[in-house]
């Protein structure tokens, strides 16, 4: 782990309370690490510019969660193809992840539909995809934990 990476024990509370609500307010922050809040600025900058914190995001709700069906799907390429897929799975909205693997499979995407309509059109968008050999795909019945 470089220099630029190291985290001391300050460091890895503040990231966990920010995991857990980004939207805590410095003085918050501050308060429950027991520092100055210009301590918690420049770790706050130094996590930026490190590469540590890439941005900040949302996470949906459960009420809003429960009512969308979200899976894994499993894609096999054709060979040199990896590539020309991964950039054309990043132009799908509602594709919310992409990560190669190792295995049978290349690439696995996460996915967000309404309902089992949607979600079979995206799948087959998916499949129709050059250099998408096969896809197998698990839908989420529950999340016990996302972070």
């Amino acid at each position: 782990m470089t220099d630029a990476l190291k985290l001391d024990e300050t460091d890895r509370k503040l990231l966990a309370m920010l995991r857990e609500d980004s939207r805590h307010g410095i003085s918050h922050l501050a308060k429950e690490l027991d520092i100055p809040r210009t301590q918690v600025y420049t770790r706050l900058e130094r996590f930026e510019t490190d590469g540590i914190i890439a941005g900040y995001t949302v996470r949906l709700g459960a009420a809003f969660s429960k009512a969308r069906m979200r899976a894994h799907v499993m894609i096999k390429c054709l060979p040199k193809f990896n590539a020309q897929v991964a950039v054309e799975l990043a132009e799908i909205s509602e594709i919310s992840a992409i990560h190669a693997i190792s295995g049978v499979y290349d690439v696995i995407v996460m996915v967000e539909a309404a309902d089992s309509v949607e979600l079979n059109d995206l799948l087959d968008r998916i499949g129709a995809l050059e250099g998408v050999e096969r896809t197998t795909t698990s839908v989420i019945l529950a999340t016990k934990l996302e972070r």
